[in-house]
């Protein structure tokens, strides 16, 4: 936590500096808070970042964000400002209201439908609908959502390249990622476009995904302060946290919903299982 404090301002002064050089008529490409942070982290190799509209969606410190684990890999995702998030929805786990928002991936028919309800506003697809790259860059209320595209098992055992979409939901000065139908490990290019996570959720099954040793590379990279697990079937869960060693914390939620902020990120690396299947 006190790392995070350290590198802010950091990330800002390093803004600042790129405006301060570049020429009034050049445009200057914004980047995002998990971005800004990524930049000070000395094993990421930077890149060029995707964002191309301008969002002022910081917040609070005390603003918290809850998340509820409604099952397989859907959260709901419930922001200060009122927006409510589904991820990888499918209609197989429903949230009890209709979200604002949905992102989907496409593995297999738990994690997307072409037939969404119609009251859903914004309707994101983790795979190009038009033989490019899914690329979101995407404001709804306090929210800004954007997404990196990442390859996928094709029939044959041959990779679809850019057929899954980590998304990030960036509000209350949290940085959320979501690994959706992660199939690969992530290389440093994928690192960079990511940043900095606060908060991943990760699955877990040791197999349909990823390999659990593979899969726990790619969270202990990503430096998040909480991981929260899901797709959860195959293996006990607890395959997956004996990946870890003594720099992690381990745990088990009483409930399915966690409520997080800035301030209440834990300073020690938490896997945090909450309820649910």
């Amino acid at each position: 936590m006190m790392l995070r404090y350290l590198l802010l301002p950091f990330a800002a002064i390093a803004v600042l500096h790129v405006l301060w050089l570049t020429p009034a008529h050049a445009q200057v490409v914004p980047i995002s808070q998990c971005q800004a942070i990524a930049q000070t982290l000395p094993d990421v190799a930077f890149a060029s970042f995707k964002p191309q509209s301008a969002f002022n969606v910081q917040a609070l410190a005390s603003d918290e964000v809850k998340i509820t684990y409604i099952g397989h890999s859907t959260f709901l995702i419930e922001t200060p400002g009122g927006v409510s998030i589904a991820t990888d929805y499918s209609g197989w786990y429903v949230p009890p209201k209709t979200p604002d928002v949905v992102t989907m991936n496409k593995a297999h028919s738990s994690h997307y439908t072409l037939a969404p309800d119609p009251a859903i506003k914004h309707v994101l697809h983790g795979w190009g609908d038009d033989g490019e790259p899914a690329d979101h860059d995407v404001v709804v209320g306090d929210t800004y959502i954007r997404n990196v595209t990442t390859d996928i098992r094709a029939g044959g055992g041959m990779m679809e390249p850019d057929g899954n979409s980590i998304f990030i939901f960036e509000v209350a000065g949290l940085c959320i990622g979501h690994l959706g139908h992660l199939h690969h490990e992530l290389d440093d290019t994928d690192y960079a476009e990511i940043g900095r996570l606060d908060i991943l959720m990760v699955p877990v099954d040791g197999g349909l995904t990823m390999g659990a040793e593979s899969m726990s590379r790619v969270v202990t990279r990503l430096r998040s302060a909480l991981i929260l697990p899901m797709h959860r079937r195959g293996p006990p869960v607890t395959n997956f946290l004996q990946m870890f060693g003594d720099g992690f914390d381990k745990s088990f939620a009483p409930e399915a919903s966690v409520m997080v902020s800035v301030r209440s990120l834990p300073r020690k690396p938490l896997i945090y299982i909450l309820q649910g299947v």
